[in-house]
This record gives C-alpha cells, structure tokens and sequence, in this order.
C-alpha cells in the first residue's frame, strides 16, 4: 500500500510529507466529477457524507487546508468582539498568522497547557473572569490530537468535561482535530466519541491519512451551509475537485488503522531519545505519531547533524525539536534515524 520516495531521506519533519498511495492515484485518475460550486461532484458529495457519518455530524465540507477549516469555524460560531479560549500552544493561537482576528474578528485566550489537555476548571476560571474586565468569551477551542505534547490525545471525557462546561456557560466549541484519527487509534475510541460535544470539528486527511491534500469540517446542517458561503469568500469554493476528493475516501476507508504502525515507531524512536540523552523526554508519553523534545536536552545543532546523516527532523519553536512518524517511514527508516541519534554527543 505504502509509495515511498526513495531519496535517501529518513523524513521525519511531518506527516504532511506523506505521498499518495498507488489506490489513491488510481482513484484520482478514475474519480467522477463535477462543479462543486453548484454541489454536483459526486465524488466530493460521497466523501462529505462519509466524514459527517464518521464525524456524528449532520453534514461536512471538504475545504483546501486545515487552516481554512480552522478559520470557517471560529468565523461562523463566534461572536465580533469577544474572545475564543484555547491551548496557549494550540495551532490556531500560533501558526495561523493571527488570522482569526482578521477573519472573525476575535481574538485568543490563551490557557495553560502543561499537559496539552484543558480542563473544566480552566473554562470556569476564564468565564469568572469576565467580571474582572476581561473581553467575553463565546467559544472554546480544542486541539486533538495536542501537537506541541508529543500529539498527546484527548479522552472522550476530557472532551465531554469541557464541552459540558462552556455548555452551560453558553459557549460554542470547535475541535481543531487535524490528527484526530490518530487520536481515535490511540485511546481506542471513534472519532465521533471524541467530537460529541463539539459544534464544529475539522480534520486533516493530508497528514497522516496520506491524502495529497484537502481537510474536512463538519457540524450541524446550517453551520455547514454557512460554511459553504464563507469558504467562497475565503477563495476556497472549488470546482471539479472530486479528483481530490477521491483520494481522501481512500484514505479514510483504508489509511486509519496503519496508524498504529506510526505510533509504535514514534514511541521506539522515543525511547532512543531517552536512552541516549536521559532526560529529554519520557517515552510514556508518546502515545501517538509525534515526539517534542526540549532542545536545551539534546546536542547542539541536532536538526543540521542529523540532516547531515540523512535524517530531517524539525522544530516547532526556539525551545522544541519534532520528529513526526508517518507511512513513508517504515521499521528500517526508524532503524536508520535512532543509530543518527546515537552517533551524536553532547
């Protein structure tokens, strides 16, 4: 199943990295289409309904990123003016270009994120604080799979316990679940258990699902109408994309479960970290396809030496070195980039 580039590279920056399948290509060549703009693709149609059946939702939109799904979101179930809460180091907060305050006209409430799960204490202490003159709230937003923790996944009830409190408080919740199937594998629950009490949850199929690109947002029936509208306005609306579309139904009825492949090299390559540099992370907490480490816990320069021995990692700020695992990266892949690692000094 897996297509490999076989460069030479051990590419462990990010599962956006990821090529086509052989049944993806094959798919794209063979798709039916027609003008999504007047909602007569097919092939977009089946693949809409197949993330909303899978999602719980009542209906979806294939869009051209994760950061436009993102973005449709806070614009549709926020209001101007006030202020959207979230993971201080959550995706929306730092790699969207502050876009959510020209696109929605709001702007983020960072929270504490030590363990990349929010909890319902720290929704209740952020709506106290609309006594205290701080600007008022009128949505939440979560991260699962929680990217900069080592893609740590969020439970249903850590799920359920936020959304039962901005509930009350009337306040509407998005989950920005670009790498929800990896969450869903890794606590062995579906993804609609995990979106249960979300207004609107979008996620990636060109990370780990191996898509060659496109990300799907899902909600209720009028917010996704909604959505509709505003990604024309976004430059999204697109045309005969059911050539796209394609490979995204292959990649949710045949990429989901290898990901527990990718999550057992993450953890092997994890756990050479620890061995090699003790105290740069705790391999327990690798429970998906993503490992952050500290880089004052690790030799200088590691991302260049460890390009220079073939293997390309990343950082996600000043302080964090990633390697993501994904299909291109098999056991021998993992092989090749641990001895690298052991190779180095301090």
């Amino acid at each position: 199943m897996a297509e490999r580039a076989d460069d030479g590279w051990v590419d462990l920056r990010s599962d956006t990295v990821t090529t086509p399948t052989p049944e993806m290509r094959r798919a794209m060549a063979d798709a039916e289409v027609g003008d999504d703009v007047y909602g007569e693709d097919p092939t977009v149609n089946r693949l809409e309904a197949l993330a909303a059946g899978l999602l719980g939702k009542d209906a979806a939109l294939f869009v051209p990123s994760g950061t436009m799904a993102n973005q449709l979101a806070l614009r549709l179930i926020t209001r101007v003016g006030t202020e959207v809460a979230c993971p201080e180091r959550a995706h929306v907060y730092r790699y969207e270009g502050a876009a959510a305050a020209r696109n929605a006209g709001v702007q983020l409430r960072p929270l504490a994120d030590p363990s990349g799960v929010l909890t319902a204490q720290q929704i209740e202490d952020a709506v106290a604080d609309q006594a205290h003159h701080l600007p008022p709230l009128s949505a939440i937003s979560i991260e699962n799979t929680h990217m900069p923790d080592s893609g740590r996944p969020w439970r249903a009830e850590d799920v359920d316990a936020v959304a039962a409190t901005a509930r009350r408080h009337g306040l509407r919740v998005h989950c920005d679940g670009a790498r929800i199937w990896n969450a869903a594998v890794a606590v062995g629950a579906s993804p609609a258990d995990l979106a249960t009490g979300c207004d609107t949850v979008m996620f990636c199929l060109s990370k780990g699902l191996s898509a060659p690109v496109g990300s799907l947002l899902c909600g209720s029936l009028d917010v996704m109408t909604a959505a509709r509208d505003e990604r024309a306005r976004m430059g999204g609306a697109m045309r005969q994309v059911g050539v796209l579309a394609a490979a995204g139904i292959v990649a949710l009825e045949q990429m989901v479960d290898r990901l527990a492949e990718d999550h057992g090299r993450a953890r092997r390559l994890a756990e050479a970290l620890a061995d090699q540099f003790p105290g740069s992370i705790d391999p327990s907490a690798v429970q998906t396809n993503i490992v952050c480490a500290p880089v004052q816990d690790l030799p200088d320069k590691i991302v260049t030496r460890l390009e220079e021995q073939g293997v390309r990692c990343g950082t996600i700020d000043a302080r964090t070195v990633r390697f993501v695992t994904h299909k291109d990266v098999d056991d021998p892949g993992i092989d090749r980039a641990i001895a690298a690692l052991r190779a180095l000094d301090r």
